[in-house]
This record gives C-alpha cells, sequence and structure tokens, in this order.
C-alpha cells in the first residue's frame, strides 16, 4: 500500500522546492496520464543532466534533487534522487533504490579512481510507483554519452523496468547487477559515504578533485 511518505518531500528528494516543481511543471507541461508523465521526467533528467562520474562529494548540499538541477551534471545517485523529486512533484509516488553493479567497461581514469575495483556499490536509481505496482528506472547515461560508447541510451517507457545496458553494442557484457541494496524514502546519505569509503578509499569521494575532463565530458566546440 503506498502511504504520503512517497509523495512528501525529503531532505534530499526536495520535491517542495521550487527550482524542482518549476523543472516537474515545464517538463509534464499539460500532460495529465502518470505513465506518460514519468517517461517525460525520465527522459529529460537522463539527457539534461550530463553523467559525470567525477562529480562524488561529501557534501550533503550536493544530493539535493535542487543543487543537482542548479549544476547541470552529476553521478547516477543525485541523478535519481532529483528524477523521484520531480516524479513526486508531478504526483507520482516515488522512492530511491540501490545495487551494487558489476562494471565491465571503464575509462582508465575512472579505473583509477576507483582503486582499479570494477563494482560500482550503491548504484541508485528511481523506483515509480505506476499503475499499481513499482517500476524501476534508472536515468544515470545520457544519450550523447551512450553514443560515445556504442550504446543506445536506456528506454523508459513506464511500464517496464528500464535499469543500466547488460550488454554493448557488439553483444559483449558491459553492466551486471550483483546485490540489491533495498529501497529508501530519502537517499541514506551517511550510509551511503561510509560504504564508498569503505571500498574505494578517499580518492573517489576527493571534493577537490576537477570535473570529467576526458571521454565523459561532452566536447567543446572550435571557436571561429
Amino acid at each position: 500500500m503506498i502511504t504520503d511518505e512517497y509523495l512528501a518531500p525529503g531532505r534530499f528528494v526536495d520535491s517542495d522546492s521550487a527550482a524542482v516543481r518549476a523543472f516537474a511543471s515545464e517538463v509534464v507541461g499539460i500532460e495529465t496520464d502518470p505513465v506518460t508523465q514519468a517517461v517525460l521526467l525520465f527522459d529529460v533528467v537522463r539527457d539534461r543532466i550530463w553523467y559525470d562520474p567525477f562529480a562524488t562529494s561529501t557534501d550533503p548540499a550536493s544530493y539535493r534533487a535542487s543543487a543537482v538541477l542548479e549544476s547541470g551534471r552529476s553521478w547516477c545517485v543525485p541523478k535519481a534522487v532529483l528524477l523521484a523529486a520531480a516524479a513526486r512533484a508531478a504526483g507520482i509516488p516515488a522512492r530511491l533504490g540501490f545495487a551494487d553493479v558489476r562494471n565491465h567497461l571503464q575509462t582508465e581514469r575512472l579505473r583509477r579512481k576507483m582503486n582499479g575495483i570494477d563494482l560500482f556499490v550503491f548504484h541508485g536509481y528511481t523506483d515509480l510507483f505506476l499503475e499499481g505496482r513499482w517500476v524501476k528506472a534508472t536515468p544515470a547515461f545520457n544519450a550523447e554519452l551512450c553514443a560515445r560508447f556504442g550504446v543506445q541510451p536506456m528506454a523508459f517507457d513506464g511500464r517496464s523496468d528500464a535499469l543500466l545496458h547488460e550488454h554493448t553494442a557488439d553483444g559483449g557484457t558491459y553492466m551486471e547487477y550483483v546485490r540489491d541494496r533495498g529501497v529508501y524514502t530519502d537517499l541514506p546519505l551517511e550510509e551511503m559515504l561510509t560504504t564508498l569509503h569503505q571500498v574505494y578509499g578517499s580518492a573517489l569521494l576527493d571534493d577537490d578533485a576537477p570535473a570529467g575532463v576526458d571521454e565523459f565530458t561532452p566536447a567543446v566546440p572550435a571557436s571561429g
């Protein structure tokens, strides 16, 4: 049974903020069907917020949905927080889910940042209550980034789970879910940061590290 907690604003899922409410209203427009609303929100969060795995931080403020909107780039967990907040602002019950995911494709810089570990712990996704059941969706990888890695962007139809890519374009293994960490009404920040530090050490959460400057970063058009 769905309770009000999945529609109420939270510390990080700040669906009551003016920025998030305006964002949800802009994206949904005059659409009234919740499934269609959810698909619209997913597509825009996926592509408007650039995926940057180097944007990890220990600053709690950076994990609020309104802050993610302002930054325009982030990693899977804050992007899932934004989708959950926007969904709640549109009247769709939403919560956060987490899992450990084995990544078979990494850039060298990211591998160094993760101390050579190919397991992403606390990968975040959004769980949306649509047509009487929960549906999982991860808006992590924007379409342009997917094109660079030769995979199709994750599509969400509001009725089937849309999780990470299992295979590359040539049939190789890309992502593999290895552990379910459950669902939460709001972001369990302290638990997540403690786990990330235990697994990767301090490098991944170095707030002084620059944002992505390799293939995870959009190309800058040549001047003139």
